[in-house]
């Protein structure tokens, strides 16, 4: 279990981030178009998983774009946007930013997600949405880097993230 916080106040996650060197447990999501997408459909790529709460706030929708950015410079990489938001919700914010460097995808039918990740929040006022983390995955499926942001407010570590691609 992870302690993080939330304006400053605490708050936990069901579990910790993966751990570096192995291997990224296998999802399936659903995706805007309202089928699955999985980590299988992503092998041989380098992978971001952005995981946040809810696009509705500032700090998750400045992560998607921030990344949107930075995806359109990098080869043999996709960066997936994961939050317990509706896909339509996903959506519209992408579709209203013009965002088309990320693949956005919601974990509102598979809510076990959080708990293979260890970034469902378990208590406080939004138990039950996902933590701010980043987890990037190698091409051969291994976990290469993770940041659980301590703070909800707080942006995660772009720079760090990044060089890690």
């Amino acid at each position: 279990m992870a302690t993080i916080t939330l304006e400053g106040n605490e708050i936990h996650t069901v579990g910790d981030l993966p751990a570096t060197g192995s291997d990224a447990p296998e999802f399936t999501l659903t995706n805007a178009e309202l089928g699955t997408a999985s980590l299988a459909d992503y092998s041989g790529k380098q992978i971001v998983l952005n995981i946040f709460p809810s696009i509705d706030t500032g700090v998750c929708a400045e992560s998607t774009r921030r990344f949107n950015t930075a995806a359109g410079s990098l080869e043999n990489t996709v960066v997936l946007c994961i939050s317990a938001d509706l896909p339509f919700a996903l959506s519209r914010f992408c579709g209203a930013e013009n965002l088309n460097n990320v693949i956005t995808l919601s974990t509102f039918r598979n809510p076990e997600f959080g708990d293979d990740y260890g970034v469902r929040i378990t208590d406080g006022p939004i138990a039950g949405l996902m933590s701010r983390a980043v987890v990037i995955i190698d091409e051969n499926g291994k976990v290469v880097y993770t940041e659980q942001v301590p703070e909800i407010a707080q942006e995660p570590d772009y720079d760090a993230a990044l060089t890690m691609l």
